[in-house]
């Protein structure tokens, strides 16, 4: 699916100038991927708590899993393997974790601070099946790595 991502990624980046809440640049960027872009029925960031355990961060959607240790699901397995995971269908994942019935596919990708330490993923779920591809992966990395890569993790890319 061809998605808007250089107009979204635009907003995203004059929205967050200036921010370096990670909690306020994780709940900018999961509105307005869910608004911004078409197939998205839920998205929302999972933060790394303790080692080997996500818990639910911003989000925007119906309600998510509240935990996640890296050993489960699509989620789990993008921590634990620290890369984007494109699933088009969730039931043929080993160890999804269902947390809405009408989820069909998934994309997950690692939020890494300036230091390249993991501090959560970015989820997204569609009810549709193979709704993400490669371009998704790149798209939404790049967007990931603009917002929390930074020194600064709110100046504008390119100054930080």
């Amino acid at each position: 699916m061809d998605r808007p991502y250089p107009e979204v990624s635009a907003r995203i980046a004059a929205l967050v100038e200036g921010e370096d809440d990670p909690v306020a640049l994780m709940a900018t960027v999961a509105c307005e991927l869910y608004h911004g872009l078409d197939g998205f029925d839920w998205v929302g960031f999972y933060r790394v708590v303790a080692p080997g355990l996500l818990k639910i961060g911003p989000y925007q959607g119906g309600h998510g899993c509240l935990a996640i240790p890296f050993e489960r699901g699509v989620c789990g397995a993008a921590a634990r393997e620290e890369r984007t995971q494109v699933v088009p269908d969730v039931d043929a994942f080993p160890g999804h974790i269902a947390c809405a019935a009408s989820t069909r596919s998934e994309i997950v990708v690692p939020v890494r601070d300036a230091g390249g330490r993991l501090i959560g993923v970015l989820d997204i779920d569609s009810d549709a099946p193979a709704a993400f591809d490669a371009a998704d992966a790149l798209a939404l990395e790049a967007i990931v790595e603009a917002v929390f890569g930074r020194d600064d993790p709110g100046a504008a890319p390119g100054r930080g």
